[in-house]
Protein backbone atom coordinates (compact mmCIF):
# COMPACT_ATOMS: atom_id res chain seq x y z
CA UNK A 1 0.00 0.00 0.00
CA UNK A 2 1.68 3.75 -1.60
CA UNK A 3 0.97 6.04 1.41
CA UNK A 4 1.85 9.68 0.20
CA UNK A 5 1.30 12.10 3.30
CA UNK A 6 0.53 15.88 1.74
CA UNK A 7 0.26 19.56 3.08
CA UNK A 8 3.94 19.39 4.56
CA UNK A 9 5.03 22.36 6.24
CA UNK A 10 8.37 21.88 7.54
CA UNK A 11 11.37 19.45 7.52
CA UNK A 12 10.52 18.02 10.86
CA UNK A 13 6.72 16.98 9.43
CA UNK A 14 8.82 15.77 6.63
CA UNK A 15 11.21 13.32 8.39
CA UNK A 16 8.36 11.94 10.85
CA UNK A 17 6.14 11.29 8.12
CA UNK A 18 8.80 9.30 6.29
CA UNK A 19 10.04 7.80 9.51
CA UNK A 20 6.72 6.30 10.12
CA UNK A 21 6.84 4.35 6.48
CA UNK A 22 5.83 7.83 4.01
CA UNK A 23 6.23 6.45 -0.12
CA UNK A 24 5.41 9.96 -1.17
CA UNK A 25 5.79 13.55 1.10
CA UNK A 26 3.51 16.09 -0.94
CA UNK A 27 3.71 20.31 -0.50
CA UNK A 28 1.23 22.73 -1.74
CA UNK A 29 1.99 25.60 -4.45
CA UNK A 30 -1.62 26.30 -4.79
CA UNK A 31 -1.93 30.26 -4.40
CA UNK A 32 -4.25 31.04 -1.25
CA UNK A 33 -4.66 27.85 0.58
CA UNK A 34 -3.15 27.46 3.93
CA UNK A 35 -0.28 24.89 3.60
CA UNK A 36 1.32 26.78 0.34
CA UNK A 37 4.77 26.78 0.80
CA UNK A 38 7.40 29.54 -0.48
CA UNK A 39 10.30 28.39 -2.84
CA UNK A 40 12.67 28.98 0.35
CA UNK A 41 10.36 26.90 2.34
CA UNK A 42 10.02 23.58 -0.15
CA UNK A 43 14.04 23.50 -0.58
CA UNK A 44 14.60 23.21 3.08
CA UNK A 45 11.89 20.32 3.33
CA UNK A 46 13.76 18.60 0.18
CA UNK A 47 17.08 19.24 1.27
CA UNK A 48 16.45 17.74 4.37
CA UNK A 49 15.03 14.64 2.81
CA UNK A 50 17.87 14.32 0.72
CA UNK A 51 19.71 14.12 3.88
CA UNK A 52 18.41 10.50 3.94
CA UNK A 53 19.52 7.00 3.49
CA UNK A 54 16.90 6.56 0.88
CA UNK A 55 15.12 9.59 0.11
CA UNK A 56 10.94 9.15 -1.23
CA UNK A 57 9.78 11.33 -3.64
CA UNK A 58 8.51 14.95 -3.12
CA UNK A 59 5.28 16.19 -4.50
CA UNK A 60 4.53 19.26 -5.61
CA UNK A 61 0.47 20.26 -5.83
CA UNK A 62 -0.54 22.38 -8.13
CA UNK A 63 -4.42 23.83 -9.67
CA UNK A 64 -4.57 25.20 -13.07
CA UNK A 65 -1.64 27.41 -12.71
CA UNK A 66 0.37 28.18 -15.68
CA UNK A 67 2.79 25.71 -17.05
CA UNK A 68 5.86 27.72 -17.25
CA UNK A 69 5.53 28.90 -13.31
CA UNK A 70 5.06 25.07 -12.43
CA UNK A 71 7.58 23.78 -14.34
CA UNK A 72 10.02 26.72 -12.93
CA UNK A 73 8.67 25.93 -8.99
CA UNK A 74 9.71 22.01 -9.65
CA UNK A 75 13.16 23.02 -11.24
CA UNK A 76 13.95 25.54 -8.16
CA UNK A 77 12.78 22.68 -5.56
CA UNK A 78 13.91 20.02 -7.34
CA UNK A 79 10.87 18.21 -7.21
CA UNK A 80 9.94 14.98 -8.14
CA UNK A 81 6.70 14.75 -9.46
CA UNK A 82 3.75 17.02 -9.45
CA UNK A 83 0.19 16.47 -8.64
CA UNK A 84 -2.54 18.68 -10.32
CA UNK A 85 -5.55 19.32 -9.34
CA UNK A 86 -7.75 21.54 -11.22
CA UNK A 87 -9.02 21.28 -14.91
CA UNK A 88 -5.67 20.36 -16.23
CA UNK A 89 -6.16 18.83 -19.81
CA UNK A 90 -3.56 15.80 -21.20
CA UNK A 91 -1.72 17.71 -23.06
CA UNK A 92 -0.68 20.28 -20.74
CA UNK A 93 -0.08 17.03 -17.99
CA UNK A 94 2.61 15.77 -21.29
CA UNK A 95 4.34 19.37 -20.93
CA UNK A 96 5.16 18.41 -17.17
CA UNK A 97 9.08 18.41 -16.25
CA UNK A 98 8.31 15.40 -14.22
CA UNK A 99 6.00 12.45 -13.80
CA UNK A 100 2.21 13.72 -13.06
CA UNK A 101 -0.05 12.54 -10.58
CA UNK A 102 -3.20 14.12 -12.12
CA UNK A 103 -6.43 14.25 -9.48
CA UNK A 104 -10.47 13.38 -11.14
CA UNK A 105 -12.73 14.87 -8.53
CA UNK A 106 -15.95 13.13 -7.97
CA UNK A 107 -19.24 14.77 -6.90
CA UNK A 108 -21.56 13.16 -4.26
CA UNK A 109 -24.02 13.32 -6.15
CA UNK A 110 -23.14 10.93 -8.75
CA UNK A 111 -23.87 7.19 -8.78
CA UNK A 112 -21.37 4.57 -9.22
CA UNK A 113 -22.50 3.78 -13.38
CA UNK A 114 -22.53 7.94 -13.69
CA UNK A 115 -19.11 8.13 -12.00
CA UNK A 116 -17.73 5.48 -14.54
CA UNK A 117 -19.22 6.77 -17.68
CA UNK A 118 -18.00 10.16 -16.97
CA UNK A 119 -14.35 9.20 -15.80
CA UNK A 120 -13.06 5.84 -17.18
CA UNK A 121 -12.00 7.56 -20.50
CA UNK A 122 -10.04 10.01 -18.33
CA UNK A 123 -8.78 7.31 -16.36
CA UNK A 124 -7.47 5.12 -19.54
CA UNK A 125 -6.09 8.05 -20.97
CA UNK A 126 -4.29 9.09 -17.99
CA UNK A 127 -2.92 6.09 -17.56
CA UNK A 128 -2.02 5.28 -21.35
CA UNK A 129 0.51 8.61 -21.08
CA UNK A 130 1.95 7.10 -17.78
CA UNK A 131 0.25 9.60 -15.46
CA UNK A 132 -1.01 8.28 -11.64
CA UNK A 133 -4.66 9.20 -11.01
CA UNK A 134 -6.14 10.44 -8.12
CA UNK A 135 -10.10 10.01 -6.90
CA UNK A 136 -10.82 12.50 -4.93
CA UNK A 137 -14.07 14.26 -3.48
CA UNK A 138 -15.21 17.19 -5.83
CA UNK A 139 -15.91 20.37 -3.25
CA UNK A 140 -17.18 23.57 -5.39
CA UNK A 141 -14.40 26.23 -4.74
CA UNK A 142 -11.97 23.79 -3.54
CA UNK A 143 -9.24 22.36 -5.87
CA UNK A 144 -8.28 19.26 -3.76
CA UNK A 145 -7.50 18.85 0.17
CA UNK A 146 -10.99 19.11 0.57
CA UNK A 147 -11.45 16.73 4.07
CA UNK A 148 -14.42 15.43 2.64
CA UNK A 149 -14.92 11.79 1.05
CA UNK A 150 -16.84 10.26 -1.71
CA UNK A 151 -18.51 7.14 -1.86
CA UNK A 152 -15.66 4.24 -1.68
CA UNK A 153 -17.93 1.93 -4.32
CA UNK A 154 -17.47 3.96 -7.23
CA UNK A 155 -13.35 3.67 -6.52
CA UNK A 156 -14.33 0.02 -5.99
CA UNK A 157 -15.47 -0.30 -9.40
CA UNK A 158 -12.73 1.08 -10.87
CA UNK A 159 -10.46 -1.23 -8.73
CA UNK A 160 -12.08 -3.81 -9.88
CA UNK A 161 -11.49 -2.84 -13.89
CA UNK A 162 -7.92 -2.84 -13.08
CA UNK A 163 -7.25 0.79 -12.75
CA UNK A 164 -4.59 2.32 -10.46
CA UNK A 165 -4.93 4.83 -8.46
CA UNK A 166 -4.88 6.54 -4.97
CA UNK A 167 -7.89 7.23 -3.12
CA UNK A 168 -7.77 10.53 -1.55
CA UNK A 169 -10.96 12.79 0.85
CA UNK A 170 -12.03 12.91 4.11
CA UNK A 171 -9.41 9.75 4.99
CA UNK A 172 -8.84 9.64 8.37
CA UNK A 173 -6.66 6.98 11.25
CA UNK A 174 -10.43 5.91 11.91
CA UNK A 175 -11.90 5.37 9.00
CA UNK A 176 -8.86 4.57 6.76
CA UNK A 177 -8.51 0.78 6.98
CA UNK A 178 -12.60 0.80 5.76
CA UNK A 179 -11.62 2.92 2.82
CA UNK A 180 -8.75 0.74 1.74
CA UNK A 181 -11.07 -2.12 2.44
CA UNK A 182 -13.81 -0.69 0.18
CA UNK A 183 -12.66 0.95 -2.52
CA UNK A 184 -8.91 -1.34 -3.17
CA UNK A 185 -7.12 1.41 -3.99
CA UNK A 186 -3.21 1.10 -5.30
CA UNK A 187 -2.74 3.93 -2.56
CA UNK A 188 -3.58 6.66 -0.22
CA UNK A 189 -3.66 10.16 0.36
CA UNK A 190 -4.01 12.38 3.48
CA UNK A 191 -3.57 15.60 4.59
CA UNK A 192 -5.87 17.45 7.13
CA UNK A 193 -7.00 13.73 8.15
CA UNK A 194 -3.48 13.31 10.44
CA UNK A 195 -3.26 17.21 11.64
CA UNK A 196 -4.05 18.40 15.15
CA UNK A 197 -4.94 21.81 15.35
CA UNK A 198 -3.76 22.41 11.52
CA UNK A 199 -0.19 20.80 12.16
CA UNK A 200 1.01 17.35 11.14
CA UNK A 201 0.51 15.11 14.19
CA UNK A 202 3.37 12.47 14.51
CA UNK A 203 1.09 9.78 16.36
CA UNK A 204 -1.90 10.93 13.71
CA UNK A 205 0.58 9.89 10.64
CA UNK A 206 2.24 6.63 12.32
CA UNK A 207 -1.62 5.60 13.37
CA UNK A 208 -2.82 6.36 9.64
CA UNK A 209 0.16 4.52 7.82
CA UNK A 210 -0.19 1.45 10.19
CA UNK A 211 -3.99 1.27 9.47
CA UNK A 212 -3.53 1.51 5.83
CA UNK A 213 -0.83 -0.94 5.71
CA UNK A 214 -2.28 -2.84 7.63
CA UNK A 215 -5.83 -3.03 6.17
CA UNK A 216 -4.16 -3.82 2.38
CA UNK A 217 -2.08 -6.87 3.44
CA UNK A 218 1.49 -5.47 1.92
CA UNK A 219 3.14 -2.53 0.83
CA UNK A 220 3.03 -1.49 -2.65
CA UNK A 221 5.99 1.15 -2.16
CA UNK A 222 8.09 -1.18 -3.92
CA UNK A 223 5.97 -0.84 -7.19
CA UNK A 224 7.24 2.56 -7.25
CA UNK A 225 9.53 2.13 -10.50
CA UNK A 226 11.41 4.60 -12.60
CA UNK A 227 10.95 7.57 -9.75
Amino acid sequence: MLVKICGILQPSDALAAVESGADLVGMVFVPGRRRKREISAAQAVVAALRELEKSPPTVGLFADQPLEEVNRVVSECELDMVQLCGHESLEYCSQMAVPVIKVLHILPSWDVEHAVGLLTEQIESLSEQGHWVTLDRRVEGLQGGTGQSFNWQIAREFSDRGYRFLLAGGLDPDNVAAAVTAAQPWGVDVSSGVETQGDKDPDKVRAFIAAARSAAGSAQGDRMVGL
